[in-house]
């Protein structure tokens, strides 16, 4: 049965905390986190996870500059741990192609034992296509890290090979409250088409797009900046499940989506002046923000906890821990954020959108 631990870590527990819980998982092992930059919880997880003797943290993200100011501030806490820079532009395909590619060459890393896909982008405020035809919250936030853990899957199954515990090579993605009240929008993934031409069971919760500044009908609308986000964070958890279902078993890699909870940080640089005010809102209201620290700290118990297993069926839906927040599992979810056939069909439409099937 899956489950945690340490049921007292919870919503206030920071993440080095959680890593000095599970120091023995972290020492000398090689681990990925994408999105890395001094002002969210891409930097937070990798320093977590530096504090606990790692043998290579790797940390990815578009702008070298910013690495560098990362691996510079992890360096001087941590200076006996081997860092490594990858540049990853999770929005293009052909870049994501090259990073890979580089990975891939370095033979002094030959496994990769945890990978956090922390990257991400929200709300862009108008509808914008990437250089492949995809909206770019869905292909940055979901197609990018689609690809790039299939390519460099070969390293994690490598990890595997030598790993003793089965499950302890995984895959975190980290996903948001999105997939407790969104479903994917199959029929129109790019927003071309009127809310109100879509299935109506497709089209966005108006009361949760309202409290996030949207106004006017919305069901003349095509694209929501909040919806398009939704959908690539539904993704996120959906991508997880497909993962831990063709890998568990046959190679015993693992994988676990997470809610990182509300964070003040830079993901929200794209905000509308709308949307920045309902956001003002919540703050007024004494809604609390997490920290970068505790809002890292889910991915360390979903990348660690030896307890956490693939998911179960319960209480009627599945894939029971294929989910966390708080540093704890949850059922939030909806029945069809959890579902492996759509999962699958999830699997199929990223594959049919990079032109590339993959199977281990």
């Amino acid at each position: 049965m899956t489950t945690t631990t340490y049921p007292q870590f919870d919503g206030n527990t920071e993440a080095l905390e959680v890593a000095k819980a599970f120091a023995d998982s972290v020492r000398g092992k090689n681990i990925l986190v994408t999105g890395v930059n001094r002002g969210g919880i891409g930097f937070t997880t990798a320093e977590a996870f530096a504090s606990q003797s790692p043998a290579n943290v790797i940390i990815a993200g578009r702008n070298l500059s910013k690495l560098n100011e990362s691996i510079d501030a992890l360096r001087a806490k941590y200076p006996d741990v081997t860092y490594r820079r990858l540049i990853l532009d999770l929005s293009s395909q052909k870049a994501v192609r090259a990073a890979a590619s580089e990975l891939l060459s370095w033979t002094e890393v030959p496994t990769l034992d945890i990978i956090v896909n922390s990257a991400g982008i929200m709300c862009t405020p108008e509808r914008t296509l990437t250089e492949d035809g995809i909206e770019i919250q869905f292909a940055t936030n979901h197609i990018g890290h689609f690809l790039f853990t299939s390519l460099i899957m070969s390293k994690l199954i490598k990890s595997s090979e030598i790993n003793p515990s089965k499950g302890a090579t995984r895959v975190v993605n980290v996903s948001s409250a999105s997939p407790t009240w969104t479903k994917m929008r199959w029929s129109d993934t790019n927003f071309d088409k009127k809310n109100k031409d879509i299935p109506e069971d497709e089209r966005p919760v108006y009361q949760v797009q309202k409290m996030w500044g949207q106004t006017g009908d919305l069901d003349e609308k095509s694209y929501l900046p909040l919806e398009g986000y939704n959908q690539s964070k539904t993704a996120n958890l959906l991508f997880t499940i497909a993962l831990t279902n063709k890998l568990y078993k046959q190679h015993g890699i693992l994988s676990i989506a997470i809610h990182p909870g509300i964070i003040t940080s830079e993901l929200g640089r794209s905000f509308d002046a709308d949307t920045r005010g309902a956001v003002q809102g919540f703050l007024d209201s004494g809604r609390a923000f997490k920290s970068a620290e505790v809002g890292a700290a889910t991915s360390l118990v979903a990348a660690l906890d030896p307890k956490l297993g693939p998911g179960e069926e319960r209480n009627g839906k599945e894939n029971y821990g294929a989910f966390m927040t708080d540093c704890q599992i949850s059922d939030g979810a909806l029945p069809s954020s959890v579902s492996s056939a759509e999962a699958e069909r999830l699997w199929k439409l990223s594959e049919e959108l990079v032109n590339e099937q993959f199977a281990w």
